[in-house]
Protein backbone atom coordinates (compact mmCIF):
# COMPACT_ATOMS: atom_id res chain seq x y z
CA UNK A 1 0.00 0.00 0.00
CA UNK A 2 1.33 3.39 -0.89
CA UNK A 3 1.64 6.12 1.72
CA UNK A 4 0.48 9.52 0.64
CA UNK A 5 1.54 12.73 2.39
CA UNK A 6 -1.03 15.43 1.93
CA UNK A 7 0.24 19.01 1.63
CA UNK A 8 -1.64 21.24 4.05
CA UNK A 9 -3.44 24.03 2.29
CA UNK A 10 -4.56 27.20 4.03
CA UNK A 11 -8.11 28.14 3.13
CA UNK A 12 -9.17 31.67 4.00
CA UNK A 13 -12.84 31.76 4.98
CA UNK A 14 -14.99 33.83 2.66
CA UNK A 15 -15.95 37.13 4.32
CA UNK A 16 -19.48 38.28 3.81
CA UNK A 17 -19.71 41.51 1.83
CA UNK A 18 -23.42 42.13 2.22
CA UNK A 19 -22.87 45.51 3.91
CA UNK A 20 -20.28 46.61 1.36
CA UNK A 21 -22.35 46.17 -1.80
CA UNK A 22 -23.88 49.48 -2.90
CA UNK A 23 -27.58 49.55 -3.54
CA UNK A 24 -28.56 49.20 -7.20
CA UNK A 25 -30.54 51.99 -8.81
CA UNK A 26 -34.25 51.26 -9.35
CA UNK A 27 -34.89 49.25 -12.46
CA UNK A 28 -31.34 47.96 -12.74
CA UNK A 29 -31.19 44.44 -14.21
CA UNK A 30 -30.43 41.63 -11.83
CA UNK A 31 -27.25 39.62 -12.26
CA UNK A 32 -28.00 36.22 -13.77
CA UNK A 33 -28.12 33.45 -11.18
CA UNK A 34 -25.69 30.57 -11.45
CA UNK A 35 -27.34 27.50 -12.89
CA UNK A 36 -26.65 23.80 -13.36
CA UNK A 37 -23.90 21.72 -11.80
CA UNK A 38 -21.65 24.74 -11.25
CA UNK A 39 -24.22 26.39 -8.99
CA UNK A 40 -24.79 23.18 -7.03
CA UNK A 41 -21.08 22.77 -6.42
CA UNK A 42 -20.76 26.31 -5.10
CA UNK A 43 -23.82 26.02 -2.91
CA UNK A 44 -22.99 22.67 -1.34
CA UNK A 45 -19.27 21.88 -0.95
CA UNK A 46 -18.80 18.17 -0.39
CA UNK A 47 -17.43 16.59 2.78
CA UNK A 48 -14.63 14.03 2.58
CA UNK A 49 -17.15 11.26 3.23
CA UNK A 50 -19.48 12.72 0.61
CA UNK A 51 -16.68 12.73 -1.97
CA UNK A 52 -15.75 9.17 -1.02
CA UNK A 53 -19.33 8.00 -1.46
CA UNK A 54 -19.81 9.84 -4.76
CA UNK A 55 -16.62 8.43 -6.30
CA UNK A 56 -17.32 4.92 -5.00
CA UNK A 57 -20.87 5.11 -6.33
CA UNK A 58 -19.64 6.22 -9.75
CA UNK A 59 -17.18 3.32 -9.85
CA UNK A 60 -19.84 0.76 -8.93
CA UNK A 61 -22.24 2.31 -11.49
CA UNK A 62 -19.74 1.75 -14.33
CA UNK A 63 -19.25 5.50 -14.77
CA UNK A 64 -15.57 5.26 -13.79
CA UNK A 65 -14.13 2.05 -15.30
CA UNK A 66 -10.98 0.37 -13.97
CA UNK A 67 -7.89 2.29 -15.04
CA UNK A 68 -9.55 5.72 -15.00
CA UNK A 69 -7.20 8.39 -13.67
CA UNK A 70 -8.70 10.43 -10.85
CA UNK A 71 -7.03 13.81 -11.31
CA UNK A 72 -6.94 15.74 -8.04
CA UNK A 73 -7.20 19.17 -9.59
CA UNK A 74 -10.21 18.26 -11.71
CA UNK A 75 -11.99 16.55 -8.84
CA UNK A 76 -11.32 19.53 -6.57
CA UNK A 77 -12.97 21.76 -9.18
CA UNK A 78 -15.89 19.36 -9.66
CA UNK A 79 -16.67 19.13 -5.93
CA UNK A 80 -15.75 22.70 -5.05
CA UNK A 81 -13.22 21.71 -2.39
CA UNK A 82 -9.48 21.86 -1.77
CA UNK A 83 -7.12 19.26 -3.18
CA UNK A 84 -6.35 18.25 0.41
CA UNK A 85 -9.92 16.94 0.82
CA UNK A 86 -9.65 15.10 -2.50
CA UNK A 87 -6.40 13.45 -1.36
CA UNK A 88 -8.02 12.33 1.88
CA UNK A 89 -11.02 10.85 0.06
CA UNK A 90 -8.73 9.08 -2.42
CA UNK A 91 -6.63 7.75 0.47
CA UNK A 92 -9.77 6.12 1.93
CA UNK A 93 -10.59 4.57 -1.43
CA UNK A 94 -7.01 3.33 -1.73
CA UNK A 95 -7.27 1.78 1.75
CA UNK A 96 -10.31 -0.15 0.49
CA UNK A 97 -8.33 -1.26 -2.60
CA UNK A 98 -10.81 0.51 -4.88
CA UNK A 99 -8.22 3.08 -5.95
CA UNK A 100 -4.53 2.51 -6.65
CA UNK A 101 -2.06 5.35 -5.98
CA UNK A 102 1.06 5.27 -8.14
CA UNK A 103 3.92 7.56 -7.01
CA UNK A 104 4.61 10.43 -9.41
CA UNK A 105 1.63 9.43 -11.56
CA UNK A 106 -1.47 9.83 -9.44
CA UNK A 107 -4.57 7.89 -8.42
CA UNK A 108 -6.38 5.43 -10.67
CA UNK A 109 -9.47 3.28 -10.31
CA UNK A 110 -8.03 -0.13 -9.47
CA UNK A 111 -7.70 -2.61 -12.33
CA UNK A 112 -7.62 -6.10 -10.82
CA UNK A 113 -5.41 -8.49 -12.74
CA UNK A 114 -6.63 -11.92 -13.81
CA UNK A 115 -4.76 -13.48 -10.86
CA UNK A 116 -6.30 -10.96 -8.45
CA UNK A 117 -9.76 -11.63 -9.87
CA UNK A 118 -9.29 -15.33 -9.17
CA UNK A 119 -8.08 -14.56 -5.65
CA UNK A 120 -11.17 -12.45 -4.93
CA UNK A 121 -13.50 -15.33 -5.85
CA UNK A 122 -11.36 -17.83 -3.94
CA UNK A 123 -11.65 -15.66 -0.83
CA UNK A 124 -15.41 -15.32 -1.26
CA UNK A 125 -15.83 -19.10 -1.59
CA UNK A 126 -14.04 -19.49 1.75
CA UNK A 127 -16.13 -16.91 3.61
CA UNK A 128 -19.65 -16.71 2.18
CA UNK A 129 -20.73 -20.38 2.37
CA UNK A 130 -20.13 -20.35 6.12
CA UNK A 131 -22.02 -17.07 6.51
CA UNK A 132 -25.05 -18.35 4.62
CA UNK A 133 -24.89 -21.58 6.64
CA UNK A 134 -25.06 -19.53 9.86
CA UNK A 135 -27.96 -17.47 8.55
CA UNK A 136 -29.93 -20.54 7.48
CA UNK A 137 -29.73 -21.88 11.02
CA UNK A 138 -31.47 -18.88 12.57
CA UNK A 139 -32.98 -16.57 9.94
CA UNK A 140 -36.10 -14.71 11.04
CA UNK A 141 -39.23 -14.21 8.96
CA UNK A 142 -38.32 -10.53 8.58
CA UNK A 143 -34.87 -11.42 7.23
CA UNK A 144 -36.35 -13.88 4.73
CA UNK A 145 -38.78 -11.19 3.59
CA UNK A 146 -35.88 -8.75 3.17
CA UNK A 147 -34.11 -11.21 0.87
CA UNK A 148 -37.33 -11.92 -1.08
CA UNK A 149 -37.88 -8.20 -1.60
CA UNK A 150 -34.31 -7.81 -2.78
CA UNK A 151 -34.65 -10.65 -5.29
CA UNK A 152 -37.82 -8.98 -6.61
CA UNK A 153 -35.91 -5.72 -7.06
CA UNK A 154 -33.23 -7.58 -9.01
CA UNK A 155 -35.91 -9.11 -11.22
CA UNK A 156 -37.37 -5.66 -11.92
CA UNK A 157 -33.93 -4.29 -12.79
CA UNK A 158 -33.36 -7.12 -15.24
CA UNK A 159 -36.77 -6.55 -16.82
CA UNK A 160 -35.77 -2.90 -17.31
CA UNK A 161 -32.34 -3.97 -18.59
CA UNK A 162 -30.75 -1.63 -16.02
CA UNK A 163 -27.27 -3.12 -15.93
CA UNK A 164 -25.92 -0.73 -13.33
CA UNK A 165 -28.79 -1.51 -10.96
CA UNK A 166 -28.37 -5.24 -11.61
CA UNK A 167 -24.73 -5.23 -10.52
CA UNK A 168 -25.42 -2.98 -7.52
CA UNK A 169 -28.36 -5.07 -6.30
CA UNK A 170 -26.47 -8.31 -6.81
CA UNK A 171 -23.69 -7.07 -4.55
CA UNK A 172 -26.18 -5.84 -1.96
CA UNK A 173 -27.79 -9.30 -1.78
CA UNK A 174 -24.50 -10.86 -0.72
CA UNK A 175 -23.81 -8.02 1.70
CA UNK A 176 -27.25 -8.46 3.26
CA UNK A 177 -26.55 -12.13 3.95
CA UNK A 178 -23.19 -11.27 5.53
CA UNK A 179 -24.76 -8.59 7.75
CA UNK A 180 -27.65 -10.81 8.87
CA UNK A 181 -25.24 -13.64 9.72
CA UNK A 182 -24.10 -11.42 12.59
CA UNK A 183 -20.30 -11.28 12.23
CA UNK A 184 -19.38 -7.62 11.73
CA UNK A 185 -15.75 -8.36 10.82
CA UNK A 186 -16.65 -10.83 8.09
CA UNK A 187 -19.45 -8.56 6.90
CA UNK A 188 -16.90 -5.78 6.38
CA UNK A 189 -14.62 -8.20 4.53
CA UNK A 190 -17.47 -9.31 2.27
CA UNK A 191 -18.29 -5.67 1.55
CA UNK A 192 -14.71 -5.02 0.46
CA UNK A 193 -14.58 -8.21 -1.62
CA UNK A 194 -17.91 -7.36 -3.23
CA UNK A 195 -16.60 -3.94 -4.25
CA UNK A 196 -13.58 -5.60 -5.83
CA UNK A 197 -15.90 -8.09 -7.53
CA UNK A 198 -17.79 -5.20 -9.11
CA UNK A 199 -14.49 -3.89 -10.50
CA UNK A 200 -13.69 -7.36 -11.84
CA UNK A 201 -17.11 -7.63 -13.48
CA UNK A 202 -16.81 -4.14 -14.98
CA UNK A 203 -13.43 -5.06 -16.43
CA UNK A 204 -13.97 -8.67 -17.48
CA UNK A 205 -17.73 -9.25 -17.85
CA UNK A 206 -18.45 -11.12 -21.09
CA UNK A 207 -20.97 -9.37 -23.38
CA UNK A 208 -24.54 -10.71 -23.34
CA UNK A 209 -23.85 -13.15 -20.52
CA UNK A 210 -25.50 -12.42 -17.14
CA UNK A 211 -22.69 -12.34 -14.60
CA UNK A 212 -24.98 -13.04 -11.67
CA UNK A 213 -28.22 -14.91 -12.56
CA UNK A 214 -30.82 -13.65 -10.10
CA UNK A 215 -32.65 -17.00 -9.94
CA UNK A 216 -29.61 -18.36 -8.10
CA UNK A 217 -30.20 -15.76 -5.40
CA UNK A 218 -33.79 -16.96 -5.22
CA UNK A 219 -32.65 -20.57 -4.78
CA UNK A 220 -30.26 -19.56 -2.00
CA UNK A 221 -33.10 -17.72 -0.27
CA UNK A 222 -35.29 -20.83 -0.59
CA UNK A 223 -32.62 -22.93 1.14
CA UNK A 224 -32.24 -20.36 3.92
CA UNK A 225 -36.00 -20.32 4.50
CA UNK A 226 -36.08 -24.13 4.57
CA UNK A 227 -33.34 -24.11 7.25
CA UNK A 228 -31.25 -26.28 4.94
CA UNK A 229 -27.82 -24.93 5.88
CA UNK A 230 -25.91 -27.51 3.86
CA UNK A 231 -27.83 -26.80 0.67
CA UNK A 232 -27.56 -23.04 1.18
CA UNK A 233 -23.77 -23.31 1.50
CA UNK A 234 -23.49 -25.59 -1.55
CA UNK A 235 -25.64 -23.24 -3.63
CA UNK A 236 -23.48 -20.26 -2.60
CA UNK A 237 -20.31 -22.05 -3.76
CA UNK A 238 -21.99 -23.04 -7.01
CA UNK A 239 -23.23 -19.48 -7.51
CA UNK A 240 -19.84 -17.83 -6.96
CA UNK A 241 -18.17 -20.36 -9.26
CA UNK A 242 -20.82 -19.66 -11.90
CA UNK A 243 -20.21 -15.91 -11.71
CA UNK A 244 -16.46 -16.41 -12.06
CA UNK A 245 -16.95 -18.71 -15.06
CA UNK A 246 -18.79 -15.97 -16.98
CA UNK A 247 -15.79 -13.64 -16.96
CA UNK A 248 -14.00 -12.86 -20.20
CA UNK A 249 -10.45 -12.47 -18.96
CA UNK A 250 -9.17 -11.00 -22.24
CA UNK A 251 -11.18 -7.79 -22.24
CA UNK A 252 -9.86 -4.35 -21.44
CA UNK A 253 -11.76 -1.28 -20.28
CA UNK A 254 -12.07 2.06 -22.03
CA UNK A 255 -10.56 4.53 -19.58
CA UNK A 256 -11.31 7.81 -21.37
CA UNK A 257 -13.70 9.43 -18.92
CA UNK A 258 -15.01 12.99 -18.54
CA UNK A 259 -14.94 13.52 -14.75
CA UNK A 260 -16.95 16.73 -14.99
CA UNK A 261 -19.75 14.93 -16.83
CA UNK A 262 -19.77 12.01 -14.37
CA UNK A 263 -20.25 14.21 -11.31
CA UNK A 264 -22.34 16.99 -12.85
Amino acid sequence: MYTMTAKVETITPHRSTVDEVPAKPPGAPKAPAATGAKARRKAQPQSIDGIYQRVLGAILAHQLPPGTQLVEERLASVFGVSRTKIRQALARLAHDSVVTVIPNRGAFVSSPTVAEAREVFAARRLIEPDLVRQLAARATAAEIERLRTHVAQESAARAADDRRAIIRLSGEFHQAIAEMAGNSFLARTVRELETLTCLVIILYDAPNIPSCPFHEHSSITDAIEARDAGRAAALMIEHLTHVESTLDLNREADVEVDLEAVFA
